[in-house]
């Protein structure tokens, strides 16, 4: 079996957040693998060892500018096999139609070396939040999708989820090769191990221009994105904030402002 997931590096939400012709600044400093996408690695990584030594690897795909390569170092880290960085000053400004297109063409590209029998990706990614990168990528490879997975178990070429909605708990299952997206309650992902560390450090990255994967630079970036940006600003500083000094009644000072403005 040969497993793909995607990861993507996203500025650390506890940053101070900075703007460029209105995409968000990203910087190897702040930087760091979707928190969401460790459920995805971590749910290719338990189907792997689930089968016989040998008999399965994984890929972790990213797209992004030169620091990108962080979020599939930290990949290495968990434990997958292969790390594919797909970087090209064309991309930037990519929409999510721009992104699944440049992933899609990065997973056929794998499968020169044999066929990808699943997609695993998060259920978002932290930075945006719109959540249709699965949906798109499932669309751009022309697979099954099986979004939202709480549990996900694959078994005679067939993906079983189990997905859990507000009102109902629903079992779905697709026929290989498909896409699936997991959610945070499918695992918990495990810490690298310092042997892992170690070896992510050396381990090789190939990095792939848009040239290498096949897609013509019009079709992607900022040029060919479905929306546009019309307006990017940092958040204004905080104004007529009150520092109270606890001296003993803080708590009732704290109460008297809540209830001077009607809010308890």
């Amino acid at each position: 079996m040969r497993i793909v997931v995607t990861v993507k590096f996203v500025p650390d939400l506890q940053s101070h957040r900075s703007f460029t012709d209105g995409t968000v600044t990203r910087t190897a400093d702040d930087g760091t693998m979707n928190e969401l996408d460790e459920n995805a690695v971590e749910a290719a990584l338990q189907l792997k060892e689930a089968l016989p030594e040998g008999e399965a690897e994984v890929y972790a795909v990213t797209v992004g500018g030169p620091d990108a390569v962080a979020a599939v170092r930290k990949a290495l880290q968990l434990g997958v096999d292969h790390a594919v960085h797909v970087c090209d000053e064309s991309i930037a400004g990519s929409d999510v139609f721009g992104t699944a297109r440049v992933l899609a063409a990065a997973v056929r590209e794998i499968e020169k070396d044999g066929p990808v029998d699943l997609v695993i990706t998060g259920m978002a990614a932290l930075d945006a939040l719109t959540s249709m990168l699965p949906t798109a990528l499932a669309a751009e490879l022309d697979v099954a999708q099986l979004t939202l997975a709480s549990s996900l178990a694959v078994a005679n070429g067939v993906a079983t989820i189990e997905r859990h909605m507000p009102d109902a708990h629903e079992t779905v299952t697709a026929p290989l090769p498909a896409l699936v997206s997991v959610t945070d309650e499918a695992n918990t992902p495990r810490y690298p191990n310092f042997k892992l560390i170690m070896a992510a450090r050396t381990k090789p990255v190939a990095t792939w221009s848009l040239t290498d994967i096949g897609v013509d630079p019009a079709q992607v970036g900022a040029m060919a994105s479905r929306t546009t940006v019309l307006d990017a600003s940092t958040q204004p500083p905080r104004e007529n904030r009150v520092k109270i000094n606890d001296t003993g009644d803080g708590g009732v000072q704290l109460a008297r402002f809540l209830i001077e403005r009607g809010l308890a």
